[in-house]
């Protein structure tokens, strides 16, 4: 082999059956390169001859000594993290398998995938631990290059020096987002898809059963207790991964933050004292107010588990003109620095170095998910803007997010809490879903809210249906196969530009709605779908509508 086939191929370790040979298979007709080891001997031996990622069982590791292995893992060059494909046979996440755990520290960069697996997702893994690979290659190129112009003069090394641990630092940052971001963003439309009839049933029962049987509204209220839970982890998934669609504009920090007074006192507790201190004539800050109230709601949950007997909390906004280099990451420019400083234990050090790893907490099992920092540093990247955390034991924890000034003055974010959310008058509405069980759910949601309901499966279908009879409202789904819901909002605006769209999504990937775009993001309940009808029907008020009155 030339050196760089060798330095891109795959090394299998699966002594056992026949995955070794059905995984070369497959990669052989990816057009990947791979060579079978028959022990961890073997497979270090191959690891130093060079390759571009390894996969490997479970049972090869469970009882093989693994020193050598982890000798190397540990010894390797700075600009290496070698990636690893383990193969599982209990499932592909540390909550389904936690005896993988130890192959997580051992292996260090390692994605779990479960037999049986399909093809295709062996070779999508397997070029995803390429390009990442590839990519650590470029770095030791650039790592080299730097190398070499430290040599002259003394101040070229140190500027050189930190520029390529800054370089390593991002690189380690991409590998990580990356990963996670696939993993996320490929699970989270079909899992919000699966959640939507779940808290849509439930939220429907409640309402007509609850009230009649305290035992039922119990149960019904603990199962969307945890429907909630899990809706709220994809969104923190997706927030540390920067994956998540944001809803910029412009908005007044001071102004949504005293509006979350009341939730953050009643969510911290009477034994904490709160303070609120913001600039006066402050700019507007470019943020998405939804998931900013999320992530300062997450940073005060934090500090008050810091703080469990008493203390103090506070919140600053100042503004900043910052300048090349003040704040690590982030260019010059004038930003909004949103502070939420605690009285609390504090962090050890070695605490403070991973608190904004996914999944790492010190909370006690059940009362974290190891995502709220992460995912509050990733909304500031996706932002714009930056993210600190600094803290001593025993003396507190503060976090600043810088958060980038907006030109324009501040929108309302609030258009339509004061109305009634089942005060609009019966609509006759057109509903478009794929998917049968979410269809189902939202049409009776629909039909509780006492709106006319004519359900479809597809786009073409939604437009043949537009063409025979009236309707006040369009409400579609997304992701949708040969006509997915935008591009029928378009052909809907070219036709008809009276009738206002809805789109609701699992999942789209950010950036792939227009920011004007009436959106309700699933899983949803009844309320919820009714203020995001009102939304839709707002911001179609400007146009002549049939449900103008």
């Amino acid at each position: 082999m030339e050196p760089s086939e060798i330095s891109e191929r795959a090394l299998l370790l699966a002594p056992l059956g026949r995955d070794a040979a059905v995984a070369a298979a497959m990669l052989a007709e990816a057009g990947i390169d791979s060579l079978a080891c028959g022990s961890i001997t073997d497979l270090s031996s191959g690891i130093k001859s060079g390759a571009g990622f390894v996969l490997v069982t479970e049972e090869a590791l469970a009882t093989a000594d693994l020193h050598v292995l982890s000798a190397w893992i540990e010894a390797q060059p700075e600009w290496s993290d070698l990636p690893f494909v383990l193969l599982t046979r209990r499932g592909g996440g540390l909550e389904r398998n936690p005896s993988a755990a130890r192959f997580l520290s051992i292996l260090g960069n390692v994605t779990f995938l479960e037999r049986p697996f399909h093809p295709t997702t062996l070779v999508s893994l397997a070029h995803s631990a390429l390009r990442a690979r590839r990519r650590q290659y470029e770095a030791r190129s650039r790592l080299e290059e730097l190398s070499d112009l430290t040599r002259s003069l003394e101040e070229r090394v140190k500027v050189a020096s930190q520029e390529r641990e800054n370089a390593l630092a991002q690189l380690h940052e991409a590998q990580k987002l990356e990963t996670l971001g696939q993993l996320t963003g490929g699970v989270a439309h079909d899992f919000n898809n699966l959640l939507t009839p779940i808290t849509g049933t439930l939220d429907l029962l409640n309402r007509r059963h609850g009230g009649d049987d305290p035992r039922a509204a119990r149960l019904i209220g603990g199962a969307l207790e945890s429907a909630e839970r899990a809706r709220i982890l994809v969104q923190r998934l997706l927030g540390f991964a920067r994956r998540q669609a944001l809803q910029t504009r412009p908005i007044d920090i001071a102004a949504l933050l005293e509006g979350m007074r009341d939730l953050i006192a009643s969510s911290i507790g009477p034994g904490i004292n709160l303070e609120l201190r913001c600039e006066d004539g402050l700019p507007a800050g470019m943020v998405d107010p939804n998931q900013l109230e999320l992530a300062v709601l997450n940073l005060c949950v934090n500090a008050r588990d810091a703080m469990p007997e008493s203390g103090r909390l506070t919140i600053s906004v100042t503004v900043e003109n910052l300048e090349p280099g003040e704040v690590p990451r982030l260019a010059s420019g004038v930003y909004l620095r949103l502070s939420v400083i605690d009285t609390g234990t504090g962090m050890s050090p070695e605490t403070l170095q991973r608190a904004v790893e996914p999944f790492y907490s010190t909370k006690d099992v059940g009362k974290g998910t190891g995502l709220g920092l992460s995912m509050v540093h990733g909304l500031a990247s996706q932002l714009g803007g930056g993210f600190g955390l600094s803290s001593t034991p025993g003396q507190g924890t503060r976090v600043d997010l810088w958060l980038p000034a907006a030109v324009d003055a501040a929108v309302s974010f609030r258009l339509h809490e004061a109305a009634s959310s089942d005060s609009i008058e019966p609509l006759s509405i057109l509903l478009v879903d794929d998917e049968p069980l979410v269809r189902t759910a939202t049409a009776e949601m629909l039909r509780e809210l006492g709106h006319h309901v004519r359900e479809v499966a597809s786009g073409a279908d939604a437009l043949a249906s537009l063409a025979t009879s009236p309707f006040d409202l369009v409400v579609t789904d997304y992701k949708m196969p040969r006509m997915n819901g935008a591009e029928l909002a378009r052909k809907i605006a070219s036709r008809q530009p009276a009738i206002p769209v809805l789109l609701i999504t699992g999942y789209t990937g950010a950036g792939a709605l227009k920011l004007d775009t009436p959106r309700l993001d699933k899983p949803f309940r009844r309320a919820d779908l009714s203020s995001a009808i009102r939304r839709a029907l707002h911001a179609n008020s400007n146009t002549e509508s049939p449900f103008a009155r």
